[in-house]
This record gives structure tokens, C-alpha cells and sequence, in this order.
């Protein structure tokens, strides 16, 4: 990732020499969990732009605007992972004894206040000596937020002077109990109640903070008031405790007095303390086991269909950062109580992916997978396909006559269940790709494919070179696009164009597969070997430069150049009798650059989702509109319909219209569900049609969408029987509004 970094200085016209490779403990992930704040108040002007129309010049205008604006952010980082020191390791816990036994789910974090303090004064020393970052933080879009997030960093590093090394939020649920939730860390210093008022007010302002603090006295004679479920804090000399409820917070404190460790003693509790051992950073648990139990038992079918799945045994998740042989790795486990079956025995056992010998060592994506025979897992696809229904598969056999193939002799059965992929290039118009198959019997499933290719009347072309024979299909309706296969060594290489799958099989046979070079071969997470069960690999900065170049189009040769020959991730993941685990080197991935790319990309991809779902809800209003005026027309005893069901169709699917069912709008709006005082659903926004009626009939109505959230959507809209749509702005509804109400919104132009 540093190639890729000095490719954006390179840009820039900056000069400015990087620092030498630190060793690997500066590289390690959770260093850019304490810097991420920084990293986004960097990102955060770039998201901004990305939200609004692009320029004509197709570049961005603040760094338009400051032109060393770019190199500038990653001189910053390099002082940033350079410099930053990160909590270290803890090979165990000394809140973890103190939590409920009760506890299901556990996270435990280091305290980052250090860290963070650490890269604001980093931050504060470059905008001194750099004019394009000041002249930015001073003049540019961060100019009004900048210093609040500068303020918001402050305060948290304060808090952090008064709190342990460790923070571990607990989650309990119990049968018939609303879960609760409790973030527990130790008190370093006195102060700590005074210090939490006198921030509350400062955030407060002229407006009211719901959260409630304690010492232990005031506790004792607290009572829930509503709301009741808001954040309460209980302020001990020893530890500060967080809950939502004084209940939770009291009954925390009654087993604190009795010296109570249940928790430790359980079985969760103590596979949560092994994770611990050797050091590690952050702990994460999931008590799958119990929360299963916990679960309504549901019909006898479902619970049959769980169990089918294999994953109704599924025990602990686990997952832990922490340093293996010197080395920075995350870790996960899926365990179960009882060797793996079903869905969850899909993955098979470690062993060699020899796909990755067909793999480019340019590729961008890549992985493989090995599974269990795919003829037995068409068996179990099968089992629970037909638990609940039936009927699932019973055009199988017809389909299957007239292929004339049986899909699981002819063809799953002549695999021997390794697959791979890769992806080279997503440039258009023809992006470079490849699948890689295992097969056990290749002359078999050729004859396979040369009958289904027959039956769909596609035409294959043959060729041979050097003892292998290639067959090229050229698809219909876009007779330049082709794609090939070929069977070599016990392999089927299908891929994008003859030339990449005449580069596989060279690379397979020369050897200079991506599962040869020393870049791949050096992120394998520490202490495994190649075997895995299942692999993914990417080189991130190729997939920012990929983002950033649709951005910055005058950058992207430079930015392709620099992220050709960056450091990769790679993920492996291994299926044991009673475990599935993953593993990783995360210390390889460079989260700034990764962070910049996801700060362009993500706004432009929620803005798209946000504009196309409120358009489809304007779609649906007036369809709606459209549908109550026909209604009205056809029965006028009836007025307008009184709800979104009345439109739609007979749910017992007669074709037949009548004044309970008009059918005027398609199921997926005007179900049986939707009737009066209900919500509908429908691309990320909710629907419903409220009527003023005088006895049968109905001369008024409002249709109302709302998103479902945020993220979905930043508009309500509505109209009435004068068919004009209004909108108006803000969080989603929680109730309809009268035709009044919404005739009081704004047209939408």
C-alpha cells in the first residue's frame, strides 16, 4: 500500500520522502481502529464531494481547489501509522468475572483515548506546517465541522484519562426478559461523575440529554421513569457501569457487593477467557448455543428444517485480534456441539487449492473453496428444499428429460468440489475473469456439456494448441463476446476470452501462479500454510484505485500503476469435525487507503439507493392516485378505496374484480396485508391509504410513503384526490398524516 500512497504524492507533484517500513507491530490492524477517526476527518470533504454533482472537468472541487490537498493526506497517514502508539495486548480480563452469568454476548476493546490523543496532535502539528491542509480545514468544506469533531476527539480523550485499560460491553437475554445490554470499565482516578455533568451540559446546551448518572446511594433510591429505557450510568469508586434501565444497573451492583464470578465459571465464560491467551487486543463472543434454546420453538417443520441445516447445533462464535509468532492475525470460530452436518458441513477439510495454480498473480480477486462431494449437497439442497415444500423440485425431473441430463449423475457427480475464481480487470467493455473447477471425470461431463450447449443451440467453436483443445461459445446477443473452457489436468478453466485461459494453463504449467509468488505467500495469516478449506484474496488500493479513477480520471494510470504491486489481504478459512475457523493477517491491509476509497464510494452509493428508492415511492403514489380514480369511476357507490388491499387483487387468486378487491394495482402493493391501518412495504419505504368515509361512502383520501429509515430514504411523501405528490423532508413517519396535513407539505416540482 505504500506503492500506492507514493503513487497519489507522484500526482500531486509532491516530493516528499517516505519513511522506511517500520516493523510489523506498526502495521497492525487494530493501529487503524485508533486512527480511523483521524482517517475520516480526513475522507470526510472527499465523501461530501462525492455526494453532490461532478464537475465538468470530472475531478473534485476542493482539490481543485487546493491542488496538494491529496498528497498531503497520505503524508499524513505515514505520520500517522508511524508515529501512533496502540494500546497493547492483554492476556486476560479482569472485568470479564464481574458480568452475569447470564451473559450471551461479550466484546471487550482496549481503551483508544491515548491513541487518539496521539493523532489529533499529529494532525494539529501538520496543519501548522502544511498551507494546502490548513488553508482546507480553515476555508473548505470541513470549516464548519472541523472543529466540533476536533472538540468531539478532545472530550473523548479526557473520559479516557478517567477509565481502564479494558471497556467490555456485555449483552444477557433470558426467556420471557427483554434483553439488556452493560458496558463495564474500571475507574482510574476520581472525578469521574463531576467530569460526565459537566460534559452533559456542555453537549447539552439549551437542549435535554437523555441519560440518567448515579453513585451508589442515589441508586439504591432511583426508579425508572419513562422513558424508562434510556442510558443510566452507575459511577462506583472502583468501576462505571452503563445500562439502559436502573433495574439492570442495580442488580449489576447487588452481585458486585457479593463478589459474585458466575460468569467465569460457565462454559461461555471460560472459552471467552481462552481467547485471551498469547494477548490479544479485541475479544468478541457469541453464546449461540443458548440463544437457540431461547428461540420460539415454531412449528414442528421449522424445527425439523434447523436441524437439517446442521447449524440448530451451532455453539460458540468467537473472534479475536491478537499476535501470533510476533505476528498481528485475526482469528474466528464457529464451533458446534456435535461434528458438522448438513448446510454446515458443506465446507470439507483442509487441503491443497490447486486451482490457485491457475491463478494470475496480477489478479485483483481471487479465492477457492473446497466442498464436500456436490452430489451429496444437491441431496441435502434437495431435503430442505422439499421439507417445506413439497412441490420445490417437482419440475426437476421434466427439465432434466427434456436436457436429457441428469443434473446429479450426469454432471455434479463428475466434480470433485474445488472452486476457484479470479478476476482480473473490471475494465470495460470486457472485464477479464476466470472459474477454475476440479473435475474426476472429464470426458463424462464434456459429453454433459456438449449436450446441454446443443440443447439451448449455442454454437461452440474447437481449436487445438499444444495438446489442448479449447471450446469458444459465442453468445447470441452479443455475438464480440465469447467464452472458452478447456479441461487440463484434471481441471476445467473457464474464462472471459481464449487468451486468459491460454495464460491460466501457462501459469499453471511454468508455475508463476499467484499461489507461487512470495506477495501471496507472505499474507498467509502467521502460522498457517496454504491448506485451507476455502481462500480470499484481493489487493484493496487496486479496488480504491478502481473507485478513485471513475473520480479523478487524470490519476488513473498513475493510481493503476501504483496499486499493481501493492500488499494484499488474504482470508482462509478451515472446516475441522466440530469447527469452522477463519483466519487473517489484517496488519497487510492498508485501512487509509481503504477508508479514503470507501468515504468516495459509499456516499455516491447511498445517495444512488436513497434517489432511486424515493423515486419508486413517488412511482407508487401516483400509481396509487391513478388506482383510486378508477375505483371511484367504477364504483361510485364506494367513492375512493379505504385502503391499499381494496386495490389490489383477490388473494385467493380469482381473477375476478369486485369493490373488496378491484385489482387496479399489482400483490406486491395492494396485498391482502395491506388493509386499513397498515403499513405496506415496498423499496425501502412504507405505504398506506387512509380514507375519510360518511357510512359506504368515501370522498376523501391521502396516500402516504415513508422510508423505513434513514438510509433509505430522506422524504415523505403524500397526496390526495387532487393527485398533486408533495413531499416533505426529515426523519421517516411514525403515523399517517390527514389530507390536511399533507396538502400543507410541498409540491413536488
Amino acid at each position: 500500500m505504500r506503492h500506492f500512497r507514493r503513487g497519489l504524492c507522484r500526482v500531486g507533484q509532491c516530493h516528499m520522502r517516505y519513511a522506511k517500513a517500520r516493523p510489523h507491530r506498526l502495521r497492525r490492524f487494530i493501529k487503524c481502529v485508533a486512527v480511523t477517526a483521524m482517517i475520516f476527518v480526513m475522507t470526510s470533504a472527499v465523501a461530501a464531494q462525492a455526494t453532490s454533482p461532478a464537475p465538468a472537468e470530472g475531478t473534485l472541487p476542493d482539490l481543485q481547489k487546493y491542488p496538494g490537498l491529496l498528497p498531503e493526506f497520505g503524508q499524513l497517514y505515514e505520520k500517522l501509522e508511524r508515529d501512533v502508539q496502540v494500546p497493547p495486548a492483554r492476556s486476560q480480563s479482569r472485568l470479564l468475572p464481574l458480568l452475569p452469568e447470564s451473559t450471551v454476548f461479550y466484546a471487550a476493546f482496549p481503551n483508544y483515548g491515548e491513541a487518539s490523543h496521539q493523532a489529533l496532535t499529529i494532525f494539529h502539528q501538520e496543519l501548522q506546517q502544511s498551507s494546502a491542509l490548513r488553508d482546507w480545514w480553515t476555508h473548505g468544506e470541513m470549516a464548519a465541522n472541523g472543529p466540533k469533531i476536533e472538540d468531539a476527539l478532545e472530550k473523548f480523550y479526557r473520559l479516557s484519562q478517567y477509565l481502564g485499560d479494558e471497556i467490555v460491553v456485555s449483552g444477557t437475554t433470558e426467556r420471557g426478559k427483554d434483553p439488556s445490554v452493560l458496558i463495564v470499565a474500571e475507574v482510574r482516578k476520581p472525578g469521574l461523575k463531576t467530569f460526565l455533568q459537566q460534559m452533559t451540559r456542555e453537549l447539552a446546551g439549551n437542549a435535554e440529554i437523555p441519560m440518567r448518572l448515579f453513585d451508589v446511594k442515589e441508586l439504591a433510591a432511583a426508579t425508572d421513569t419513562p422513558p424508562a429505557k434510556q442510558l443510566t450510568l452507575l459511577i462506583r469508586p472502583d468501576l462505571v457501569v452503563a445500562g439502559l434501565d436502573v433495574a439492570t444497573l442495580r442488580s449489576f451492583n447487588a452481585r458486585l457487593d457479593k463478589s459474585s464470578q458466575e460468569f467465569a465459571s460457565t462454559p461461555f465464560g471460560q472459552r471467552v477467557a481462552h481467547a485471551y491467551e498469547g494477548g490479544s487486543t479485541v475479544v468478541a463472543a457469541v453464546d449461540l448455543q443458548k440463544i437457540i434454546r431461547q428461540l420460539p420453538a415454531g412449528t414442528e417443520q421449522n424445527q425439523k428444517l434447523l436441524q437439517r441445516t446442521g447449524f440448530a447445533d451451532a455453539k460458540y462464535l468467537v473472534w479475536e485480534h491478537k499476535n501470533i509468532a510476533g505476528q498481528a492475525a485475526s482469528q474466528a470460530e464457529l464451533s458446534f456441539t456435535f461434528p458438522r452436518h448438513g448446510v454446515a458441513s458443506w465446507l470439507a477439510a483442509p487441503g491443497r487449492l490447486g486451482s490457485l495454480d491457475f491463478v494470475s498473480p496480477k489478479a485483483m480477486l481471487a479465492g477457492a473453496v473446497l466442498l464436500k462431494n456436490p452430489a451429496e449437497i444437491f441431496e441435502d439442497v434437495r431435503e430442505i428444499a422439499t421439507a417445506s415444500n413439497p412441490d420445490a423440485l417437482a419440475a426437476l425431473p421434466q427439465m432434466e428429460q427434456g436436457l436429457k441430463v441428469s443434473f446429479k449423475d450426469d454432471l455434479l457427480s463428475r466434480l470433485g468440489g474445488e472452486i476457484g475464481y479470479e478476476v482480473g480487470s473490471l475494465k470495460q467493455p470486457t472485464p477479464a475473469w476466470k472459474a477454475i473447477l476440479k473435475v474426476n471425470d472429464p470426458e463424462h461431463l464434456q459429453a454433459t456439456l456438449e449436450t446441454l450447449l446443443a440443447s439451448i443451440r449455442l454454437v461452440v467453436q474447437q481449436s487445438e494448441d499444444g495438446g489442448v483443445t479449447y471450446h469458444t461459445l459465442r453468445i447470441p446477443s452479443a455475438p464480440t463476446t465469447g467464452i472458452t473452457y478447456a479441461f487440463v489436468d484434471g481441471y476445467l478453466v473457464i474464462a472471459s476470452s481464449r487468451e486468459t485461459v491460454t495464460e491460466a494453463i501457462r501459469l499453471h504449467r511454468d508455475g508463476g501462479s499467484l499461489a507461487k509468488s512470495e506477495k501471496f505467500l507472505a499474507a498467509l495469516p502467521p502460522g498457517h500454510t496454504g491448506e485451507a478449506s476455502a481462500l480470499f484474496y484481493e489487493v484493496p488500493s487496486a479496488m480504491t484505485a478502481l473507485s478513485m479513477s471513475r473520480l479523478l480520471p487524470q490519476m488513473a494510470e498513475s493510481l493503476s500503476q501504483s496499486a499493481a504491486d501493492a500488499g494484499p489481504v488474504v482470508m482462509c478459512a478451515y472446516g475441522g469435525e466440530t469447527a469452522l475457523r477463519e483466519a487473517s493477517r489484517n496488519g497487510s491491509v492498508d485501512t487509509g487507503a481503504f477508508l479514503i476509497g470507501a468515504a468516495i464510494a459509499i456516499p455516491n452509493l447511498l445517495r444512488a439507493r436513497i434517489a432511486a428508492n424515493e423515486s419508486s415511492a413517488v412511482s407508487n403514489i401516483r400509481t396509487a392516485n391513478t388506482a383510486q380514480v378508477i375505483y371511484s369511476a367504477t364504483y361510485p357507490e364506494r367513492g375512493f378505496a379505504r385502503d391499499l388491499a381494496t386495490l389490489g387483487p383477490d388473494p385467493s387468486g380469482s381473477n375476478a374484480t369486485s369493490a373488496e378487491h378491484a385489482s387496479v394495482i399489482d400483490a406486491t402493493l395492494g396485498n391482502a396485508s395491506c388493509a386499513a391501518g397498515v403499513w405496506c412495504t415496498k423499496s425501502g419505504f412504507r405505504f398506506i391509504i387512509t380514507a375519510s368515509c360518511k357510512k359506504q361512502l368515501c370522498d376523501e383520501f391521502v396516500v402516504v410513503g415513508t422510508p423505513l429509515d434513514s438510509n433509505n430514504g430522506t422524504r415523505s411523501f403524500c397526496s390526495t384526490s387532487d393527485a398533486v405528490v408533495r413531499f416533505r423532508g426529515g426523519p421517516p413517519l411514525a403515523s399517517p398524516v390527514s389530507a390536511s396535513e399533507c396538502k400543507a407539505w410541498s409540491p413536488l416540482q
